[in-house]
């Protein structure tokens, strides 16, 4: 099973950049890595007017669009899939990272900003680090913002094998 962990926090905390910064790191050292988005508000990534979007609009239920250099599959779902049903649909990576799924059963890196809010989303149980700009005492290891080798050091010690 690959091992799945989330990246979490409150919005505009630095989520994202965190990400970034932590997949440059994992690349840096060979890793292969997916990752995947969560949307509490829904999004479309097919263009209006784009084929892939007329073959969805004339009732297509999945559509693929493949070129030499990548691929990607649009599904409609009945429902919002769990995290664990996306993870088994992806394969040939060492470790997934996800940036939300705050409630979810996966371990958690929470970032932390205190100019954007004044406590820790999760509880330090559910926590493996958390990256922030203050140190907290928790019994959580504690890593800068600007510490992806840190936090990859942690990632690979705890679910990387080479």
């Amino acid at each position: 099973m690959i091992p799945v962990i989330s990246l979490v926090g409150k919005s505009n905390v630095g989520k994202t950049t965190m990400m970034e910064k932590i997949l440059r790191e994992i690349k840096k050292r060979g890793w292969k890595v997916a990752t995947i988005k969560h949307d509490t508000h829904g999004f479309d990534i097919d263009k209006p007017g784009k084929d892939t979007w007329r073959h969805a609009e004339a009732g297509a239920d999945t559509v693929v669009i493949s070129s030499p250099a990548k691929f990607a599959m649009i599904s409609k779902v009945e429902q919002e899939l769990t995290l664990d049903e996306i993870a088994e649909r992806i394969s040939g990576v060492d470790i997934i990272i996800t940036e939300g799924y705050k409630r979810g059963n996966k371990p958690k890196i929470e970032v932390f900003r205190s100019g954007v809010y004044d406590e820790l989303l999760c509880e330090p149980e559910e926590l493996i680090a958390i990256a922030s700009d203050v140190t907290f005492d928790l019994g959580v290891p504690c890593y800068g913002l600007d510490d992806a080798p840190g936090l990859v050091d942690l990632l690979e010690k705890l679910y990387l094998r080479k």
